[in-house]
């Protein structure tokens, strides 16, 4: 059943824009239906929702780049069930990725192989590659077994701006936009990871890191040997690694604690504070505004992207993101994601 809010209308028009369905069986059935009439389907993961269309069906990837404005160069993430899903839709299967499928799928780690005979050009930007994943969100699951095929899927979101972590998100990118008029949204709930997967090239020997998630070298090496992780500024084949991404529209800086005290001393614009040291309470003063986050990378992660929202929404001058994490591999994708978004940076 669509919710109220989706199915609103003023007195003169009808608003345009996604409809929120719930995630039981009668949902999931209208939106596998969807996805066969070349449809797009919005559905929850447990990093992100995605913005998913078949992936064999090359009109309705025209429309997922169409919806999201999104740079036709820019790949997408194919999800499957399992190991022989993938195998149907890539090339260069090996041992390797059945180790590290067998341990983390279905999870946050995608798989970047060679693109299938079947799969046309834009489920991987017009890239031999293809990267694949089997999420492990149990909405996203039933919708595949559902639909009966791969769906790709970018995060739900405009291009380059902040992913979104629950069906509001997407209804408050989207609300008023034609494009978006027959856009169906799976409410899933809150995502638990909050951060795109690990993307690992298994195309290159060794493999590479081409997107840094929760799943680190650390705990993938033990089963495949050396993995590289050299950083990446630029868009390669994999989602998430153009220099500029996952960025709100206020203006935002990445800070430590002496720049941080100057530009809140100086009184020259209203700052929104990001940052996981709770002692900033005292510093962060009217009409300042202060967004604590969690201490551990995991809890930070999964409120980093609404944290992120909330900033934007405050329509102050500027927002700051107090560095944090330095040393500890925990949080190299969260420092990756913040480096994205920044639009101005520490030199």
């Amino acid at each position: 059943m669509r919710t109220a809010n989706s199915m609103q209308t003023s007195s003169t028009e009808t608003m345009t824009g996604p409809s929120v369905l719930s995630h039981d069986e009668s949902s999931i059935r209208e939106a596998a239906a969807a996805l066969t009439r070349s449809g797009v389907v919005a559905f929850p993961t447990e990093t992100v929702y995605g913005l998913g269309a078949s992936t064999l069906d090359p009109t309705a990837l025209d429309a997922v780049f169409r919806i999201k404005g999104r740079p036709q160069d820019n790949p997408l993430i194919a999800h499957v069930l399992d190991i022989e899903g993938a195998k149907t839709i890539t090339t260069g299967w090996d041992d390797r990725c059945t180790l590290l499928a067998e341990a983390w799928w279905p999870g946050p780690l995608t798989l970047v192989l060679g693109r299938g005979e079947s799969v046309p050009d834009q489920a991987s930007g017009g890239r031999p590659t293809l990267a694949v994943r089997s999420p492990e969100h149990p909405v996203a699951r039933a919708l595949l077994e559902a639909f009966g095929s791969p769906i790709s899927a970018p995060s739900a979101n405009r291009s380059g701006g902040i992913s979104p972590t629950c069906a509001q998100h997407i209804v408050d990118d989207f609300s008023g936009d034609p494009e978006a008029r027959d856009l169906i949204v799976l409410d899933g709930g809150r995502c638990r990871v909050g951060i795109e997967s690990t993307v690992l090239d298994m195309t290159m020997d060794p493999p590479r890191i081409l997107r840094p998630g929760v799943l680190t070298p650390e705990v993938l090496e033990p089963l495949i040997g050396r993995i590289e992780t050299t950083a990446i500024r630029e868009q390669v084949h994999s989602p998430g690694t153009a220099e500029r991404h996952y960025s709100p529209q206020t203006s935002c800086m990445l800070v430590e604690e002496p720049e941080l005290i100057d530009r809140l001393a100086s009184n020259e614009c209203r700052c929104v504070v990001i940052t996981s040291i709770s002692g900033r309470r005292e510093l962060v003063q009217p009409p300042h505004e202060l967004i604590l986050m969690p201490l551990d990378p995991a809890g930070y992660a999964m409120e980093l992207y609404e944290a992120l929202r909330r900033a934007d929404a405050e329509r102050a001058d500027l927002i700051l993101i107090e560095t944090t994490g330095e040393d500890d591999p925990n949080w190299l994708a969260i420092r990756d994601r913040l480096m994205r978004a920044a639009s101005e940076r520490l030199s």
